[in-house]
Order: structure tokens, then C-alpha cells, then sequence
């Protein structure tokens, strides 16, 4: 494909931070996604991220919010949680010991995806995870 022709699809979605909308961002990324290879891989990944945001964040307090963008190209799904801040440090991967009980989301997200990369937005942080298509132009656009 000719790299100014390539098409990027993009979805968000805002979900108020309640714990049952963990499941709710996680069906909405497979919904997207329907027969992607790597549907189940990025529903992992936001479910880790989503939960990330109401255990750490403003996310998960009385009228907190997260937000959460998909990007979808050819080669790339991008899956991207912005938090609603509350946390003066950024989150980072962590190694956890093998009998904590928190600790490991970061370390999955890491584990799945080809990148991730986390930035402050004055207003929160957002957690971007990069996973490459195993098979390009294969999965149809809708």
C-alpha cells in the first residue's frame, strides 16, 4: 500500500469510572474489532489499562471518567487510555513478585504489545499500547 494512500480508522469512547465499565470499554474494543486476529489481545490490553485508571486515578473516584481510542490501519491497532488524573506519579511497568496480588497490568500490556509508550496530558495520563496486524489487509474494513 503507497504510504499516502493507507486509511486509519479512529473510535473513542468516554465511560464514566465505574468498575463495570471495564467490561463495557473491553465488548466496545472487540465489537470494533469483530474478527480482528488481534481482537483478544487488545481487549486484554484495555481491560488492564481501564482498571489501571479506577485503581490509581481520579478515574475511579465519585464522577471520575476515563477515555479510550482505537486507532486501526492495515498494520497497527493502536488502544489508548487517558486516565482523569489524581496520581502525581506516572505508571510504569513493574515486575511483580510472583505471589502479589497487583502489579502485573503494565507487565501484560508490555507483554502483548510491540510498544507502549505513556504520557502526561496536564490533565491525566495515557497509556498507549501499539500492537502490529500479524496478517496486513487481511481483517476487511467496515
Amino acid at each position: 500500500m503507497h504510504e499516502y494512500t493507507s486509511r486509519v480508522r479512529v473510535w473513542g469512547l468516554t465511560c464514566p469510572g465505574l468498575p463495570e465499565e471495564v467490561g463495557r470499554a473491553r465488548h466496545w474494543i472487540r465489537d470494533v474489532l469483530a474478527e480482528h486476529p488481534r481482537a483478544d489481545d487488545a481487549a486484554l490490553i484495555v481491560t488492564e489499562l481501564v482498571t489501571n485508571a479506577l485503581l490509581y486515578t481520579a478515574s475511579g473516584e465519585e464522577n471520575g471518567a476515563f477515555q479510550v481510542a482505537l486507532a486501526l490501519s492495515d498494520h497497527v491497532i493502536t488502544v489508548s487510555v487517558t486516565d482523569a488524573s489524581g496520581s502525581v506519579t506516572a505508571p510504569e511497568v513493574e515486575h511483580a513478585e510472583k505471589e502479589a496480588l497487583r502489579g502485573r497490568g503494565l507487565d501484560i500490556v508490555s507483554s502483548l504489545a510491540q510498544n507502549v509508550s505513556i504520557h502526561g496530558t496536564g490533565r491525566g495520563f495515557t497509556v498507549t499500547a501499539e500492537l502490529i496486524s500479524h496478517h496486513p489487509g487481511s481483517w476487511p474494513w467496515r
